[in-house]
């Protein structure tokens, strides 16, 4: 069920857990303004607190327009099952890996649920569920934030900077300085691999 909400009274405890894309938030702008907000924002209601989920995008975008309301549904009847429905239709909400080890993360260590357990609530293997936590295990929390603030390339973490890490013995530590120094200057994924190999 859609309903109005006020802008201001949205929760944004989890913004951390969605990757920021600056480029994509400017032509979803453009598009606001054009058309409006087409879909509702998505989230939970806790203690009579809208916390959101998904779309903040279009949170970000309504809060530039100064616009009072948003469309908002609610994705279930806690935190917990909010989270797993998000995760269950994934693919239609375009959460990336990061994204949906974010979630898992949060179901395994806050929510108390198991490996197992999550992974037959999403029809998912046990595999799945492991290698995304893994993925935030072997992350530091500064090289989590500069990925999901948009200022590292994510495919370039994902498939050159991990390699180095499991070939070639590279340290955290290691890991952690280049993507820091490299971040927030606009480099492309071939500009960051000539440096990482220089590196």
């Amino acid at each position: 069920m859609v309903r109005e909400v006020e802008l201001a009274s949205l929760d944004l405890r989890y913004e951390g857990f969605r990757l920021k894309a600056p480029a994509l938030e400017e032509r979803s702008l453009a598009s606001l303004v054009q058309r409006g907000i087409e879909e509702p924002l998505e989230g939970v209601e806790v203690s009579h607190t809208s916390v959101l989920l998904n779309g903040f995008k279009r949170y970000r975008c309504a809060r530039k327009l100064r616009l009072p309301t948003v469309p908002y549904s609610s994705l279930g009847p806690d935190e917990a099952a909010a989270i797993l429905n998000l995760l269950k239709s994934s693919n239609h909400r375009a959460l990336s890996i990061l994204e949906q080890a974010a979630f898992i993360g949060e179901l395994r260590h806050t929510r108390r649920m198991n490996v197992a357990e999550i992974a037959v609530e999403l029809s998912r293997s046990k595999s799945w569920v492991s290698m995304r936590l893994g993925l935030l295990a072997e992350m530091s929390d500064k090289v989590r934030q500069v990925l999901f603030r948009g200022a590292f390339p994510v495919y370039s973490y994902m498939y050159l900077i991990r390699q180095f890490m499991r070939m070639n013995g590279v340290k955290a530590d290691e890991i952690e300085a280049f993507v820091v120094a490299v971040s927030g200057q606009g480099l492309s994924v071939r500009e960051v691999e000539q440096l990482a190999h220089g590196f």
